[in-house]
């Protein structure tokens, strides 16, 4: 059996990989650009940084800086109507993964047309948007070298998963001097979101020998370093490991997909406004509890990987070291509860049956070693304030 593998046509890798942009621009026959990202990057100057590298070899280039922490359909609007207005010929998406997700919207929308529920999972979206060119200044979504995108409907309060080639950045400049800013509490929330769609990745029901490959090799990256990072934010090599493990995660779970932390974590969200790394953070250590017993082998590798169980290690102690890791983890990153990040009880609690069945449909929990019911998926939600 064959797995389907899609990559970025171009990847630039390392130190100051992001000034290459002129470079990448040229070989894809591209002169006037769009800048999506959102005011951070502009007030830290990383927006001007490039645009500035650019005007030095006549490239015209505008910027949209009006994303939001969680993208929404209507906070891309404004930068469909942008992009369409101005005769752009690609765009380039720099910042985390909302800015990233927010550009793959904007490309497609601007070209194609329609409203962002209309390409929302189940249909795979195949139509090439404006090229899009993605520089992340965190280590966490993988957006970078993904097929995905993730945009809420209001209306619904439902994070919508949106799939399909047409989402591919065409270019990827990965450069991880520009996450030496990040403040630990990013850090921790996007290194725990990459680490999640490593293991998520290696313990999919997809995952397939080149997946493998990448996986494993993003968690020996990540697990030693995170709490490095967190802890000293000016580590360059514990950054670069960071950085190189993110993008090999995205590139693990494109091809494998993601399972039941993910499915789970969206409503959370969406109905919450949790940031997407925080909430798989808080349900990592349940989730990884309720799945060790279909694939105890596969969370094994994971245990050996991070680097703390050893080969000599049954797999059944080194899955215990695994969440106890986890726990230990999310206790030094300091992750809150639901509770502790300012959720009520009862509001959460009234939402359960609801985010288990979105969870569900969005398709990710089938991938888990164990596919859940709702009934599981509320007991893992509800037990997040045991």
């Amino acid at each position: 059996m064959s797995s389907q593998i899609i990559l970025p046509r171009i990847m630039q890798v390392g130190a100051d990989a992001s000034l290459q942009i002129p470079n990448v621009l040229a070989s894809l026959n591209c002169n006037r650009a769009l800048i999506v990202t959102d005011k951070m990057m502009v007030k830290l100057g990383y927006a001007n940084t490039i645009q500035t590298v650019l005007q030095q070899y006549d490239i015209s280039c505008d910027v949209f800086d009006d994303t939001v922490p969680e993208p929404t359909v209507a906070s891309i609007q404004a930068g469909v109507t942008k992009a369409k207005n101005g005769d752009y010929d690609c765009i380039i998406a720099l910042g985390g993964g909302s800015p990233i997700d927010s550009a793959k919207a904007i490309a497609i929308l601007a070209k194609h047309g329609g409203v962002m529920q209309d390409y929302r999972f189940p249909r795979m979206v195949t139509e090439q948007g404006l090229p899009l060119i993605a520089i992340p200044t965190t280590a966490g979504t993988g957006s970078e070298v993904t097929k995905f995108t993730i945009i809420t409907d209001e209306t619904s309060d439902e994070k919508m998963l949106c799939v399909g080639i047409g989402f591919m950045p065409v270019a990827a400049l990965v450069d991880y001097k520009l996450t030496m800013s990040l403040p630990p509490r990013t850090t921790a929330d996007t290194g725990i979101d990459a680490l999640t769609h490593a293991i998520e990745a290696y313990v999919s029901k997809k995952a397939n020998p080149y997946s493998d490959c990448q996986a494993i090799a993003a968690i020996k990256l990540i697990g030693p370093n995170l709490r490095k990072v967190y802890n000293n934010g000016g580590d360059e090599k514990a950054r670069e490991a960071i950085m190189i493990g993110s993008t090999l995660a995205g590139i693990a779970f494109s091809s494998a997909s993601v399972a039941l932390v993910h499915g789970m974590s969206r409503p959370i969200g969406a109905f919450f406004h949790v940031p997407h790394g925080l909430s798989n953070a808080m349900l990592l250590p349940s989730v990884t509890a309720f799945s060790i017993p279909a694939a105890p082998a596969r969370y094994a590798d994971c245990a050996r990987a991070m680097g703390i169980a050893t080969e000599q290690d049954s797999n059944e102690l080194a899955n215990q070291k695994l969440l106890i890791e986890l726990r230990a983890l999310n206790d030094e990153l300091a992750v809150p509860t639901p509770e502790q990040f300012g959720i009520k009880r009862d509001d959460f609690f009234e939402v359960c049956q609801t985010m288990a069945e979105q969870a569900l449909a969005s398709g990710s929990p089938a991938n888990n070693p164990i596919e859940p019911s709702i009934s599981d998926i509320v007991a893992i939600y509800q037990g997040l304030w045991d």
